[in-house]
């Protein structure tokens, strides 16, 4: 039977994302550092884009909702000679807009503003260039296409400019390796183990052998000269093995080679973990005062000295919007240092109107023009995003912003998606890496939306709350008697909150607090 290529057609239904859906779902995940190196970036890959001057700012009369109905009732005539006018336009902003123009945010339906994650818009298949309107909605954020004076001159001081970098445990290592005495070969050798060491705990993550075949090869006996150099510099105790190993060459380095403490760091290491200390004087055959004493020097150690050069850098945290109490409301302000405020620049409209320019002048204008109004329409949407989620957290969260954290209500993502019509995927994306400053402190969206357990009385208490009240009871307790698992659940059930022991521990190692049995105090 032979088989013979033929020709079908069939009719199928794709979910296509457009370069612009996709620059919208990017730009809510951004952060607002995220975002200004973003804008920074098209800033100078666009020139339709220009930033408004500090000072200059947009017309605050001028509300959100106004310009947008301006938009709808107004077209563009900007097309090329013998192209056919652009259709009535749809929504879009200038730029990004002062705070006065946000209390106006929520007047946009929720279809306009946020249409579902990976839902295609209905009307993109037209030209998307012919649904903005470039009259008279952009003239106040339009400038004659020149800089002043005033602007070039102006230099705004950043004192994150000013910051310097905190040298690695590598770099800090070889600075101090090539000051000191030795050989080539082992100098060398102590190079290639500096660079085999896990910058989070200066361990070392290759073997001796190992380390011998990475160079001319060297002689097992060069590595491990160059390991005993390594090893004392400062931090002391790097490129060791184990944190064993690690205390046992700062124990020899400080002096203490001949103590106790060396005996009981290398052979009894599990015992001094988990604070069986009457059995290790046992099995030491000395006295518990001995023991106590040993500890002492041991403590002073760093059983992770590499820890301190740590790459991990803490990351800034910038709010993205403040609510403040104005009377009996809470009000929403957006935190805009530092983003820069966007406009078209008229020049490129003139050229584009100019019938001295030519098809590819044109051409490439209309382009960069599509693209900054995708932008300034994106960004604009991300804004009335977090500005509708915050709101809704404000009306959920009122005791909260009221009492503080032990007020804090159970609250789930699809509440808040259901309260204001967005998918559950857009609501992640805007609470993740996203923060508020409250009148509680500043938080990560993300950490108002918690699950509960509900009361012998029917109230939901949330399992941050529930969290917060047994990290309380344990930096209350006698440290000579921890509270076991089993006393915090009493104490719960006492208050009217019924929980089991492995419920609590579980919450407890959640928070990375150790055992009643870890916990008991030294004596």
């Amino acid at each position: 039977m032979s088989v013979k290529p033929h020709l079908s057609t069939s009719l199928s239904q794709r979910l296509v994302l457009t370069p612009q859906m996709r620059q919208r779902i990017e730009l809510l995940a951004m952060t607002k550092l995220e975002l200004a190196d973003m804008v920074q970036t098209e800033l100078s890959a666009n020139p339709i884009l220009d930033e408004v001057a500090p000072g200059e700012g947009v017309d605050d009369n001028s509300p959100l909702a106004d310009e947008l109905a301006a938009v709808d009732a107004t077209t563009a005539d900007i097309t090329s000679p013998g192209e056919p006018a652009p259709a009535q336009s749809s929504s879009t902003d200038g730029g990004l807009t002062d705070s006065a123009s946000l209390s106006e945010a929520q007047s946009i339906s929720p279809a306009e503003a946020n249409p579902v994650d990976g839902e295609a818009e209905p009307d993109r298949e037209r030209d998307s260039f012919q649904e903005v309107d470039f009259g008279s909605t952009f003239e106040e954020y339009l400038d004659p296409g020149y800089k002043t004076h005033e602007y070039e001159a102006k230099d705004d001081v950043s004192f994150e400019n000013m910051l310097t970098r905190r040298d690695s445990l590598c770099e800090q290592l070889i600075w101090q390796l090539h000051l000191t005495e030795c050989s080539d070969e082992v100098r060398a050798a102590g190079e290639a183990i500096i660079g085999n060491l896990d910058e989070n705990t200066g361990f070392l993550d290759a073997t001796v052998e190992e380390i011998a075949t990475m160079g001319p090869p060297w002689e097992i006996e060069t590595v491990e000269q160059a390991l005993l150099v390594v090893q004392r510099l400062d931090p002391v105790g790097c490129a060791a093995r184990d944190v064993r190993e690690s205390l046992l060459v700062q124990l020899d380095y400080y002096g203490f080679g001949d103590r106790l403490a060396v005996q009981m760091v290398r052979d009894h290491l599990e015992s001094l973990q988990t604070h069986k200390l009457p059995e290790l004087a046992k099995t030491l055959g000395v006295p518990l005062e001995q023991v106590l004493e040993e500890i002492e020097i041991i403590k002073k150690l760093d059983p992770k000295p590499g820890r301190k050069y740590s790459s991990e850098e803490a990351q800034p945290v910038v709010p993205e919007v403040t609510i403040e109490k104005v009377g009996d409301d809470y009000m929403l302000r957006f935190e805009d240092d530092g983003l820069p405020h966007l406009r078209i620049n008229r020049t490129y409209r003139q050229m584009m109107e100019s019938k001295d320019s030519s098809k590819e002048t044109r051409d490439y204008i209309k382009e960069r023009f599509r693209s900054a109004v995708d932008l300034l329409k994106n960004i604009e949407h991300r804004r009335q995003t977090i500005y509708r989620v915050c709101q809704s957290i404000v009306d959920r969260q009122r005791d909260f912003l009221d009492h503080g954290i032990e007020q804090l209500k159970p609250m789930m993502l699809k509440d808040v998606a259901e309260d204001i019509g967005m998918h559950l995927s857009t609501v992640s994306r805007v609470v993740n890496r996203k923060y508020v400053n409250t009148p509680q402190g500043v938080y990560e969206l993300r950490r108002f939306f918690t699950e509960g357990m509900r009361s012998d009385t029917g109230e939901d208490v949330s399992t941050r709350v529930l969290k917060l009240k047994i990290k309380k009871m344990i930096e209350a307790e006698d440290p000579h008697h921890p509270i076991t698992d089993d006393e915090i659940a009493k104490r719960l059930a006492r208050d009217g909150v019924k929980m089991s022991r492995r419920t609590v521990a579980k919450y407890r190692d959640q928070m990375r607090i150790p055992g009643s049995r870890e916990r008991r105090a030294i004596v």
